[in-house]
């Protein structure tokens, strides 16, 4: 029997991420996203639908996702489906259905998130003479050009 979980998605955070520990001390991180769809009906109305996803992040990657990103962040979550079930409190059968990040690319401008949760303009590396990923080069100088355009 053949299977296949990969889950792609590129949306924004719908709330800060809040980041825990498990009594292991393994870090811990949900990222609540939006994940919009546009599409046209049959008379050619637009449309938007909305769908939103926990995406659940974990170790060195969940501290940096809560380090970084924000309220509004854009991302793009690469991973698998996960379901989990557990009793709660009233003593309910619950169950979820949701994404174990094993990647995520942040999507827009580099920052670090203050105490007042407003993000500076340009952050700096953490260990100095780190430079820039390729990544961030290609986003910085293609915004560059769009901007000139």
């Amino acid at each position: 029997m053949a299977s296949y979980n990969k889950v792609l998605l590129m949306g924004n955070l719908t709330k800060d991420p809040e980041l825990r520990y498990t009594p292991q001390g393994t870090a811990v991180v949900n990222l609540r996203l939006a994940v919009n769809r546009k599409y046209r009906t049959k008379e050619q109305e637009l449309k938007e639908e909305v769908c939103f996803i926990t995406a659940v992040v974990w170790n060195k990657q969940a501290e940096t996702c809560n380090q970084y990103l924000h309220k509004g962040s854009a991302v793009f979550v690469e991973g698998r489906l996960q379901s989990r079930s557990w009793e709660d409190n009233a003593g309910a059968k619950r169950s979820v259905i949701e994404v174990r990040a094993e990647r995520v690319q942040f999507m827009g401008a580099p920052g670090v998130k203050t105490q007042s949760g407003q993000q500076p303009v340009q952050a700096q590396s953490e260990q100095p003479g780190n430079e820039p990923s390729s990544e961030l080069t290609w986003l910085a100088e293609s915004e560059e050009e769009a901007n000139e355009s």
